[in-house]
């Protein structure tokens, strides 16, 4: 089978709480690992590197994670990036292309845990195509 390698990435704006031996960066990980893991039927596999932006605002593309995962992603290490929501991702429709351009063009995709968006899907793609048809 082959493997198909997952990166999550999470992100919490603000620095409140990460102090915490378990936060919001700690319980979005949790959540997308364990969907990773009920795809493992599918050759999925988390690789054990850590996309972490936490007091970021999703407003930017300024953050330290998200650009080492892009670098990753151009690198050909990551072919399926796992979010909890998609607005950890970004919360800019502008960047959320700019985002699918890396994806598109390493031919990586990106999947929401807690919302029905899968790019790894004919209908994901046709949803992605729809929302950034607006951008």
């Amino acid at each position: 089978m082959k493997r198909t390698y997952c990166a999550v990435y999470t992100r919490k704006s603000s620095d409140e709480g990460l102090e915490q031996e378990f936060n919001s960066l700690d319980a979005q990980r949790e959540a997308c690992e364990a969907y990773i893991k009920s795809q493992k039927h599918e050759g999925w596999v988390c690789l054990p590197a850590m996309y972490d932006d936490g007091g970021i605002s999703g407003g930017t593309m300024e953050r330290p994670a998200l650009q080492r995962l892009l670098d990753d992603i151009r690198a050909g290490k990551v072919q399926i990036v796992v979010v909890y929501k998609v607005d950890r991702l970004t919360r800019s429709l502008g960047d959320f292309a700019k985002i699918v351009d890396v994806l598109d063009a390493a031919g990586a995709s990106f999947v929401s845990v807690t919302q029905q968006f899968n790019t790894t899907t004919s209908m994901g793609r046709l949803t992605l195509n729809m929302l950034l048809s607006f951008a």
